[in-house]
């Protein structure tokens, strides 16, 4: 028995980016805990990586590459080699970037890994072909834009010093599904005497824990946030010493935006009653040092970027920040700490390549001419299942002469329609190096597994690509733990010589930001910038969300769950069992209306197409607002539609990002 424990990285999308230790046992993953010494981590770990074994040797896992004998969709293939899956791959653009030039060529990518190197790997090489660009924005650009707007460059507080606050606000972040180590740091605060207060769509597990629960309709946030500040000015406890230090534009704020914004005003608009807003605002303007701790949900509407800016004004006009433990956390960027340019590339580009949406795929696949998309490669994602308009995206992805090459582990949706399909590798069989945007640590990995099958990791099959373009470049010569290098090669205001070392050895290390996120304000006037002439609107406002459509009264909520990560982890039987079906929860007098029962097989419509549902009828639910978890492969729902058959490729009011949460339906009895 050869039996070892490894330290790795968890590779999703999640801010904490969890420290894992991994027991091997002949060549297999057979037991993943939390690595107590990470210092986000410190040995808790959510239960889809508590089993992350059944997927890494998932009976599902693809092995060989593939290519498609059957229709478009039926997932019926023949095993091919490497070899010949490259040949035919690079065969087929070279024809097409002869008829129709490069730009033909599309790659769809997102976040299914985090790895700086693997999640990354294809960018220069899509450059150096002169493919289309693709527009990385389905998650929470608005975030970043509201904040951007407001702050600046201004980093992000440490995530720990929420267990200083006095009062911790969950706002929009369902943390017990999303973020279980923001959820832990906030029941410290409470140990040692905070209040802790959720505001949320629906009452999910994080607001069972809370102190107090608000829910406000759908995309109404920042009516709330505008209403308490409201009060605050009204009431006279706002800091005017810290504005008149700190913040910009203030005085416009208050004379042209706040006059309109009284709770009774907003009670309409946000749905909670006039009173509660008061308390609410009186608790939050008496609190000393009150953080707030940001969801990405409440971002992915059409006034996302709005909402967010909005709510972060908070801090700024009751003077929190001047407290440790005060404040506002959206989320952390490190980007700045390695030089990604070094693997991204762009410099190979001859000249920009058009810029793709990711957010509206349907129609680059179906509509976008001059030229014709012709070809799409797919890595580390799923776009059939989690792209806006499912119906749109596989009426492109059924295209007789659309070209698709999916990298992937498992047949998912996406890959059911690739004319050729690459087996991936998992977390554990490739090295990589990880940066947290939950914190301010990174980590370096290497596999601690062999290579499942024929399995390839992404920068393995780019380097095979660019050989078989016959791309001649060094740069597609570097081995994975080279490029790492390059990452970490120097020192930098992030890194010092012995971080740069910890890395190598394969440490999880904490990195500092180059300046203080307090009092030290990132933006072009040195001031929290409430007024910014530079944006479209120069004071933060009430805007509103798309959703209101005539005929479809229900606010269609798209949210998280602690079984799976978007569509991930539907592989593993246990999780998915554990989920039951594809539920829509609804509040009962909206099914006493409609003549629903529990149980019943239900129908979500708008005009965009139909899904199925189980209904659950239940209170968590406010009147008005249905509530779908997850996002299901379609090989276990009926009707072969999920959720994002129902969501727009609109976009957000700043960064491009997705509407999935701004969403109108009805709903009837099949």
């Amino acid at each position: 028995m050869n039996q070892q424990i490894h330290r790795t990285v968890c590779p999703y999308d999640c801010p904490d980016t969890c420290g894992l230790l991994v027991e091997v046992e002949n060549g297999r993953a057979i037991k993943v805990t939390g690595d107590p010494d990470h210092p986000m981590t410190r040995g808790l770990l959510c239960p889809k990586m508590l089993h992350y074994g059944l997927t890494v040797h998932s009976p599902r896992r693809l092995t060989t590459p593939l290519l498609r004998s059957g229709t478009k969709g039926s997932g019926q293939f023949s095993p091919i080699s490497w070899d010949e899956a490259i040949r035919l791959i690079c065969d087929r653009w070279r024809v097409l970037i002869a008829e129709h030039g490069a730009e033909s060529i599309l790659p769809y990518s997102y976040a299914g890994t985090m790895g700086m190197v693997q999640r990354n790997a294809g960018h220069a090489f899509f450059h150096k072909l002169g493919a289309s660009r693709l527009e990385r924005t389905i998650c929470s650009p608005a975030k970043d834009a509201g904040w951007k707007a407001l702050m600046g460059d201004t980093p992000a507080i440490d995530p720990g010093e929420m267990a200083q606050s006095d009062l911790v606000i969950l706002w929009g972040i369902n943390a017990a599904a999303t973020s279980i180590h923001a959820m832990r740091d906030a029941h410290e605060a409470r140990r040692r005497g905070a209040r802790l207060l959720v505001i949320d769509t629906y009452r999910t597990p994080t607001a069972d824990a809370a102190d107090e629960a608000f829910l406000v309709k759908p995309g109404c946030d920042g009516a709330l946030a505008l209403a308490m500040m409201h009060v605050m000015v009204r009431d006279g406890s706002v800091d005017r010493a810290f504005i008149a230090a700190n913040v910009l534009g203030f005085e416009r704020f208050e004379s042209e935006i706040l006059p309109y914004c009284s709770p009774e005003r907003m009670a309409e608009v946000c749905g909670l009653p006039t009173e509660i807003i008061e308390k609410l605002a009186r608790e939050y303007a008496d609190a000393k040092s009150p953080f707030i701790r940001l969801g990405s949900g409440l971002t992915r509407y059409g006034n996302g970027a709005m909402t967010v800016r909005t709510i972060s004004c908070l801090p700024a006009v009751s003077g929190a920040w001047r407290h440790p433990g005060g404040g506002i956390l959206c989320g952390t960027s490190t980007g700045a700490a390695f030089p990604m340019a070094s693997i991204t590339r762009e410099d190979f580009m001859l000249q920009p390549t058009r810029l793709v949406s990711m957010n509206q795929l349907g129609s680059a696949l179906n509509d976008l001419s001059d030229p014709l998309v012709k070809s799409l490669y797919v890595y580390h994602s799923n776009p059939a299942a989690i792209a806006p308009d499912q119906n749109a995206v596989i009426r492109g992805l059924e295209r007789d002469d659309l070209f698709t090459v999916v990298h992937e582990r498992f047949m998912t949706d996406t890959a059911r329609y690739a004319d050729i399909v690459l087996p991936a590798t998992s977390s554990l069989e490739h090295a990589d190096l990880y940066r947290c945007y939950g914190g301010y640590h990174a980590q370096r990995c290497s596999a601690v597994i062999p290579v499942i099958g024929e399995s390839k990791n992404n920068w393995e099959v780019f380097r095979l690509l660019a050989q078989g373009m016959e791309l001649d470049e060094p740069f597609f010569h570097f081995s994975t733990d080279e490029l790492i290098e390059i990452l970490i090669g120097e020192e930098n205001q992030w890194r010092t010589a012995d971080i740069n070392l910890r890395l190598r050895r394969g440490e999880s290390v904490q990195m500092t930001p180059a300046s203080s996120p307090r009092c030290d304000w990132k933006t072009p006037s040195g001031r929290i910038e409430i007024l910014n002439d530079r944006e479209p609107e120069p004071l933060p406002r009430l805007l509103p969300t798309h959703a209101v459509q005539d005929g479809f009264p229900l606010r269609l909520q798209p949210a998280t769950t602690p079984l799976a990560l978007n569509s991930s982890f539907y592989e593993q039987d246990d999780l998915r069992q554990k989920q039951e079906c594809m539920v829509l929860m609804m509040n009962p007098v909206d099914a006493g209306q409609r003549g629903l029962t529990d149980g019943d097989a239900v129908i979500a419509c708008n005009t965009l197409g139909e899904v199925e549902f189980t209904l659950r009828i239940t209170e968590r639910i406010p009147a008005g607002t249905v509530v779908t978890e997850g996002v299901w492969w379609s090989e276990f729902i009926g009707g072969g539609r999920g959720v994002n058959a129902l969501t727009s490729q609109r976009l957000t009011d700043g960064g491009r990002g997705s509407t999935l949460y701004d969403v109108a339906v009805e709903v009837r009895g099949v």
